[in-house]
């Protein structure tokens, strides 16, 4: 029998099932004003964040959801020199963001300083290069109460979220798509997290329907995240230009190479455009939003 620790993934308790990982090693552990927080490793997935008993992110395969909350806005946007993060205390988006010359400023409104602070010892490899760019402005605040209140204007929005639960709840809200809505510039884009349509889709259904009752477009695009599990995780799209998600991949691979041609692990023009190809399933879900 192993000594080792198991830590189950509780997210789908309602559901019949976890996902129960053996920790190595816990490196840190935490009970803050807003959530439950553990850091552990694990031999296959490296470092692993839980919040609240949902994985929030893996050294394996964070570069999948990194890459395409960040990169696919932007290019799509094609001229974005400010973006807005709400959450992603870990840095991680951020990083990928700072990586396209063009973003001149970059807002991050985490409500949890905790966060944050313990990324900065063991996520060194996001908070490093972000917190050492000067285009990069942290603010520790209520994202709804930010989005409501705020005199900033932004191209890009990135919503990423713990699931609507806890403090995440509000995230998900028509009044805090409303108040995202207030700070686009023309044009711009925003995504969010929505979790995976396969168990969850009613969460990627309401999204969907408060995007289309603001948006000229609302819909959603996919990526496989193997910790993140059920299959395909979707990740919410609202502007008022219908042609950005139609953008063609020549004109994603300028636009790419204008950015600074950074490397990527996932993200290639050719993915983006078919990241909108939406399974038949989903496809469904998001027509009857």
């Amino acid at each position: 029998m192993s000594d080792k620790r198991w830590i189950p993934e509780t997210l789908f308790d309602d559901l019949g099932f976890r996902m129960t990982y053996a920790a190595e090693r816990v490196l840190f552990e935490e009970r803050t004003a807003h959530q439950d927080l553990v850091l552990f490793e694990h031999k296959t997935f490296g470092k692993m964040l839980m919040l609240d008993g949902a994985t929030q992110v893996t050294t394996r395969d964070e570069f999948v959801y990194h890459e395409m909350m960040s990169h696919v806005p932007i290019l799509a946007h094609g001229a974005a020199t400010r973006v807005l993060i709400v959450g992603g205390g870990d840095c991680g988006i951020a990083e990928e963001v700072l990586k396209h010359e063009g973003v001149a400023r970059l807002v991050q409104v985490e409500i949890d300083a905790s966060v944050v602070e313990f990324a900065k010892t063991h996520f060194p490899e996001f908070t490093g290069p972000v917190l050492a760019d000067p285009r990069f402005h942290l603010v520790i605040a209520d994202g709804m109460n930010f989005v409501a209140t705020s005199a900033e204007r932004f191209d890009v929005i990135i919503v990423d979220s713990t699931d609507p639960q806890g403090p995440g709840a509000v995230l998900f809200t028509r009044d805090f798509y409303a108040g995202c809505r207030r700070v686009m510039t023309p044009g711009a884009v925003m995504v969010t997290q929505n979790g995976v349509p396969f168990f969850q889709p009613e969460e990627l259904k309401t999204s969907v329907g408060h995007f289309r009752s603001l948006f000229a477009d609302g819909t959603c695009y996919v990526a496989a995240i193997p910790t993140y599990v059920g299959g395909h995780m979707a990740m919410g799209f609202a502007t008022d230009d219908l042609a950005l998600r139609q953008t063609e991949p020549a004109e994603l691979e300028r636009r790419w190479i204008a950015a600074g041609r950074f490397a990527t692990r996932y993200w290639t023009p050719e993915v983006q455009r078919a990241a909108f190809a939406l399974p038949r399933f989903i496809a469904d879900v998001v027509a009857a939003a």
